[in-house]
């Protein structure tokens, strides 16, 4: 890491503190000593950062993102720990249309079970579980579940019913 990397992003990790109103300007502002109290780290590993002397752990990243209200991941990019194709948002992936599919379609459980990385004997109890958390047909006023993208339907696959356990 470059002393540049260090010092942009202690400049965004600053701006977001005095953005969330914690007052790290003036000397006995306290908005040091609560950001660190609150994120459950010390007092001295918020100074080494806003001073560009260290970057922070792991750990303490982590701790910072939670009370400043930003993504983990989006703390590691911008420190440049990691780059953003490194750690790949599965948001980004899900919202990207499969090849030859139309643009709008939904990913199919199995496919959400593939790119969690489910083990292909547990894949049936992913589907199972998931399809009970999500709305009826009934309730989304979809058509009932068919062969959706020429795949058929987990029950039909399997001969099983919901709820039939």
């Amino acid at each position: 890491m470059t002393s540049q990397d260090l010092d942009a992003f202690a400049a965004w990790v600053e701006d977001l503190m005095r953005d969330r109103g914690y007052d790290i300007d003036s000397p006995r502002g306290g908005g040091k000593s609560r950001i660190a109290d609150e994120a459950g780290v010390h007092r001295a590993a918020v100074t080494r950062l806003l001073q560009r002397q260290s970057m922070p752990d792991l750990e303490t990243t982590r701790r910072l993102a939670r009370v400043l209200g930003v993504p983990v991941r989006d703390m590691l990019i911008r420190s440049g720990r990691l780059t953003a194709e490194e750690l790949a948002d599965p948001h980004d992936h899900l919202a990207t249309p499969a090849a030859g599919a139309g643009s709008g379609r939904r990913p199919t459980l199995e496919e959400v079970a593939d790119l969690l990385g489910v083990p292909a004997d547990r894949r049936h109890m992913f589907v199972r579980v998931v399809e009970q958390f999500l709305p009826s047909e009934t309730e989304t006023g979809s058509a009932p579940r068919g062969r959706e993208n020429g795949r058929m339907p987990m029950e039909a696959a399997t001969g099983t019913s919901p709820g039939a356990d």
